[in-house]
């Protein structure tokens, strides 16, 4: 398999897209000439952290239940292969292993996102990076991480030429809709695509594209969106490889293009897709995570938590909340949560996230486990929260659609108020690469060793020295325990 993998990727090693000069074009043809040492060492250094923050995510997703109940169903489908699942001691097939390890990534959205053009870039990526491995046989760790450097880079400006979050404010999950160009991107260049064929890997791509945000208040399907974009990704860039044909300029097609498609009616800007390519690097904008719970109720949790910190107050001494949120927000966290909550509810629940918070000091993984979701406490302060939905900001342009404005009235009267992520307001925190490392070391203690975890730092902070990323493999997928128990 490896053999016909690899000879099958130089067929069309030579040519050309159909229109070098359209967006699709300027695309393929920058992902097949880009090399790492035309990308800035911070922009590089950048991507090694990134990758760490995912990998530690899945080490902690991959023996949640919902996590095991995939594992188990998509392995009866699926058979064996040469592709090992993180964190299970298991193989798997390619694009089984591609599924698995995204939905393990995003198994309790402690990953990383794009805060203009949401996605979850680590769980498309790395899954079909790994999974392209078990295919091609050796990979060096320069190759590997520049094939991640161009999935990092291609998801957001897919992304941006459909607006972004404004995506998510239609009833698509964003991240799942152009995932898939940022999965074929970097496996792609790791099979060695040709500029022809690469507009071809992104024309299957954007065949494949879909996932409907309704999964977010009590699907299991939720968790496996970006994996299987991280699939459909795989799939595209192996056969593109094989000579397999795509969609041509799938970008900027008028009837059943991409953009023209999903973006029908809301003035898609095709431009975006190539813009500044190799001038900004949009590996440096992601977000990493503080808490257990989605982008948009990220600013909301810290103002609380730092609000009774400057204070020196508790959930008893808070009279009420208000929330105030731009359309992505609201339509994404603002519904009413009713019981029964599934942690995939409460993860994605403003009034949920906020209390629990208030209430806790913390939301991380003990405050989003089913028993924590349940508990009465955090229902009857539920009642205080009022979220709402403030037209104002949907005018304040891009930056402004995840846009939060939160006031708290505490019982003595006294109020505390905070914009966030609004071009007025407080941007989401910037969590430096030690922050990242801190994170992973947090996170994963006691669902991996000590050792295990400093080597696989080692490894990835380093991961271009390495001859064979196999040696990273391997100890990822070394079993792992159950992050909930």
């Amino acid at each position: 398999m490896a053999s016909l993998i690899q000879s099958a990727s130089t067929t069309t090693a030579h040519s050309d897209p159909t229109d070098p000069n359209g967006p699709t074009g300027k695309l393929a043809t920058w992902l097949a000439s880009v090399q790492l040492d035309s990308i800035p060492e911070q922009a590089l250094e950048r991507g090694k952290y990134l990758t760490l923050d995912g990998l530690g995510c899945a080490l902690v997703g991959a023996q949640l239940p919902w996590s095991r109940k995939a594992v188990e169903l998509v392995s009866a489908l699926e058979g064996g292969g040469d592709a090992s699942l993180i964190g299970w001691g298991k193989k798997i097939s390619a694009p089984a292993a591609a599924l698995l390890n995204g939905t393990f990534i995003q198994g309790f959205e402690l990953d990383d996102f794009h805060p203009i053009a949401p996605l979850h870039a680590a769980s498309v990526v790395l899954p079909s990076l790994f999974a392209s491995a078990s295919l091609l046989g050796q990979v060096s760790g320069e190759g590997f991480l520049l094939a991640a450097m161009c999935g990092y880079e291609v998801g957001p400006r897919v992304g941006l030429a459909l607006h972004g979050s404004q995506m998510l404010s239609r009833g698509w999950h964003s991240g799942a809709v152009f995932g898939t160009h940022a999965s074929a991107a970097a496996a792609g260049k790791l099979h060695g695509l040709s500029a022809a064929a690469f507009e071809d890997a992104l024309g299957l791509a954007g065949t494949q594209s879909g996932g409907l945000m309704a999964a977010q208040f009590e699907a299991m399907s939720k968790r496996m969106h970006h994996g299987f974009a991280s699939r459909g990704g795989l799939y595209a860039a192996v056969l593109a490889g094989g000579g397999y044909t795509g969609i041509k300029r799938v970008f900027e097609r008028e009837y059943g293009g991409f953009l023209s498609t999903f973006g029908e009616g809301h003035d898609p800007d095709a431009s975006q897709i190539s813009a500044n390519l190799g001038a900004k690097w949009e590996t440096e904008a992601y977000v990493i995570k503080r808490y257990s719970a989605m982008g948009a109720l990220l600013g909301p949790i810290g103002a609380v938590l730092e609000i009774q910190r400057q204070r020196g107050t508790t959930a008893t001494d808070i009279q009420k909340i208000e929330l105030d949120c731009a359309s992505s927000s609201f339509h994404h966290g603002g519904w009413q949560a009713l019981k029964p909550l599934t942690s995939i509810g409460a993860q994605m629940n403003m009034a949920y996230a906020v209390s629990v918070a208030a209430l806790d000091g913390a939301a991380l993984l003990k405050q989003f486990s089913p028993e924590r979701i349940n508990a009465d406490d955090v229902w009857a302060f539920m009642k205080k929260v009022t979220v709402r939905h403030e037209e104002a900001f949907d005018r304040d342009g891009p930056l402004a659609r995840g846009a939060v404005r939160i006031r708290i009235t505490f019982t003595d009267g006294s109020h505390e108020e905070r914009l966030l992520r609004h071009p007025r307001g407080r941007p989401l925190d910037h969590v430096s690469n030690e922050g990242i490392v801190e994170k992973f070391r947090t996170l994963t203690d006691g669902v991996i060793g000590k050792g295990r975890q400093q080597r696989i730092e080692q490894l990835v902070v380093g991961v271009e020295r390495l001859d064979d990323i196999a040696e990273l493999i391997e100890v990822l997928a070394l079993p792992v325990t159950d992050a909930l128990a």
